[in-house]
């Protein structure tokens, strides 16, 4: 006849079969089973042992709490956030995307570190950019992050180094002359956009949410607080900045305010809060409708691959090839770290030209360096 046992915390009894079972009461109330059977009385108590020394420690975690497919985990820690409308619309792209068809059917303790290894390869081998994938897996971070928090899984799988840092390629950078060109080529309803997206360094949605009172024509200055968001189904939306940072007002050049005078007088709806920038319908811009516009003009500039983007870029690049410090240029551009900011303080060949120039003419103050050096000898021998 099978035996049973009772102990001060849990019980071992052995099965008709032979081998043994061990249970124990969790911290939950509930009576659980160990997961296999042992072939020993002994190995059956270790095993409680253990356990009972878990709960004690605080280490304990509910086993059914990591059976949870992690589709439905995913999509419930995405629902508990309160996050932008873009943010929210990004994180179920790539939930549905890239990580629910490989995770989906997974229960979140079954997820190893291999299987994110073998996931992340396959996006990239596949020809998924480095840059949306970054993206899914810092998302597959934050999750399992929160299931481990939450006991739900013992560690989390994601642990590879560097993998969710995105190693965007450069943008392009052009010159003052090819932004005058793209002006002159841009329809005219767009040409003061060009030029706040080049030498404010606003972005897309900065640019399509200005409001008559946010440019100061006089100041020769633009307040950014409000920027003007677009879905993936078409709807926008109008938020806060991403970060406080974001929320700034930048200066721009005295010479571009005949171009912006203009563009206000003839195109922007009146009263202070009418818009800056409307479409030939007096709605907000889009950007489908946009880049028709913006494709072909960059196409007659012969810049065909030039993102609206990359005007920010090459105005921030020339900001700081004045000299602007990197406390300076994250104000103007609105982040809140120097990680963005320091991308355009790279070395370009006339700028290290100039720091050159500038360090000769320090030397040409000091006397004693001019003119070509003699051969010194030395034991009455030649230097050479």
């Amino acid at each position: 006849m099978p035996g049973k046992k009772n102990r001060s915390f849990g019980n071992v009894r052995q099965l008709a079969s032979g081998r043994f079972q061990a249970r124990y009461r969790g911290p939950d109330g509930r009576l659980r089973g160990a997961p296999t059977t042992f072939d020993t009385k002994k190995a059956a108590e270790r095993w409680l042992t253990l356990k009972e020394a878990e709960i004690a420690q605080g280490d304990w975690f509910d086993p059914d709490a990591g059976k949870a497919l992690f589709s439905d985990y995913a999509r419930q820690w995405i629902d508990d956030r309160v996050l932008k409308p873009r943010t929210e619309e990004l994180y179920l792209g790539l939930l549905r995307r890239h990580l629910a068809p490989t995770f989906g059917e997974y229960a979140l303790a079954d997820i190893t570190q291999a299987d994110v290894r073998r996931w992340r390869k396959a996006l990239l081998t596949s020809g998924v950019g480095s840059v949306t994938v970054a993206k899914a897996y810092r998302l597959l971070r934050a999750i399992m992050n929160t299931a481990l928090r939450e006991k739900r899984v013992r560690e989390n799988p994601c642990q590879i180094e560097g993998a969710g840092k995105e190693d965007s390629p450069e943008r392009e950078v052009v010159s003052v002359a090819k932004v005058v060109e793209l002006v002159t080529l841009m329809h005219d309803r767009y040409r003061a956009l060009v030029l706040l997206a080049t030498f404010a360094g606003l972005r897309w949605g900065e640019l399509v949410g200005l409001r008559r009172c946010d440019v100061d024509l006089d100041a020769c200055t633009v307040r950014v607080h409000r920027p003007t968001g677009q879905l993936d189904n078409g709807r926008l939306s109008e938020d806060d900045p991403k970060s406080r940072a974001g929320r700034r007002l930048v200066a721009f050049p005295v010479e571009i305010v005949p171009r912006l005078r203009w563009h206000m007088d003839t195109y922007a709806q009146a009263g202070p809060n009418g818009r800056v920038f409307i479409g030939p319908k007096g709605g907000r811009p889009r950007r489908g409708n946009f880049h028709r516009i913006w494709k072909r003009t960059r196409e007659k500039a012969g810049v065909p691959e030039l993102h609206l983007h990359d005007l920010r870029h090459t105005g921030n690049t020339m900001a700081a090839a004045t000299g602007a410090s990197l406390r300076e240029l994250m104000a103007r551009m609105g982040h809140s770290s120097t990680r963005a900011a320091m991308i355009y303080q790279h070395a370009t060949p006339d700028r290290d030209r100039a720091i050159a120039a500038a360090l000769g003419r320090s030397l040409g103050s000091v006397s004693g360096l001019g003119g070509a050096p003699t051969a010194e000898k030395k034991d009455g021998q030649s230097a050479d």
